[in-house]
């Protein structure tokens, strides 16, 4: 799956950092970096919880 982030949705909270911070990082200036555009395997569900989690609606995933 491939993971979709809306920038100008995202405010950068971080909440999805707190889920699956091997994937998601909000950097120095409140950006949101990925450290891979596709769900890594083992990683589903945290990253599925942090779209899911997001206030803002920025996430969301395509297969």
């Amino acid at each position: 799956m491939k993971i979709v982030v809306d920038r100008a949705r995202c405010t950068g909270l971080g909440i999805c950092e707190s889920f699956a911070p091997e994937v998601f990082e909000v950097d120095d200036n409140g950006d949101l970096v990925l450290s891979s555009e596709t769900v890594p395997d083992g990683l589903e569900s945290e990253v599925e919880q942090a779209v899911t989690g997001c206030p803002t609606e920025a996430l969301r995933l395509e297969k």
